[in-house]
């Protein structure tokens, strides 16, 4: 989510009070077809962002166990983790009402058995879970703050040797993030750049 939301409406609330104006996003990813239906209000609903592709093409997966796509839209990332391992168990959660909506009705068109979606703000909806991946795509526009709640936030929700891995435009942070990292979760990686993005990546390695 490293973009503005489109229209004056945006897209890290509750409720969205814009009209409700779909769309359709047909794309491939890691060599399957996606067919997501997106809405105004919702980021990126012409298609799959550049962020949120290299974040889904660098993604380092479990075999098996719980993986978190937080601030998840209309699904994209958590729909193409499940598909691609189906012995995972992925939950979805996002703020905006209408982004669950949509992230649920893009789980049952597919056919996704093996993930589900929550409301509720930032790790609120999981906070007695523990997850051995955490996913983010995170709302720039809605402040840095927001940005390093999600990264700080992580360690809560994470099990031990667990993976947090967070898609970025390189130009932002590029001083503080490997500090955030390493003081969050003693350790910095960059996994993968690309289209003027960077995915980083924190282990739960502290015994």
């Amino acid at each position: 989510m490293n973009n503005h939301a489109e229209g004056t409406d945006h897209y890290f609330v509750n409720q969205p009070k814009s009209e409700e104006r779909f769309g359709l996003v047909r794309t491939t990813i890691c060599g399957k077809n996606f067919e997501f239906l997106t809405a105004s209000s919702v980021f990126s609903k012409k298609r799959v962002d550049l962020g949120t592709r290299l974040l889904i093409e660098s993604m380092l997966l479990p075999k098996e166990g719980f993986v978190l796509d937080i601030g998840c839209g209309y699904g994209a990332v958590g729909i193409v983790a499940s598909a691609l391992n189906k012995k995972l168990r992925v939950i979805m959660t996002d703020v905006n009402m209408r982004a669950v909506r949509l992230a649920r009705q893009n789980i049952n068109s597919i056919g996704i058995t093996n993930a589900i979606v929550r409301h509720g703000h930032l790790y609120e909806p999981v906070e007695s879970m523990k997850f051995n991946c955490v996913l983010s795509n995170p709302p720039i526009s809605a402040g840095m703050d927001t940005v390093k709640a999600i990264i700080k936030g992580s360690k809560n929700v994470m099990a031990q040797d667990a993976t947090f891995q967070m898609v970025i435009r390189s130009k932002i942070g590029s001083k503080a993030m490997p500090s955030l990292f390493c003081e969050t979760f003693g350790n910095f990686q960059i996994l993968s750049r690309g289209s003027g993005f960077r995915v980083l990546m924190g282990k739960n390695s502290n015994t």
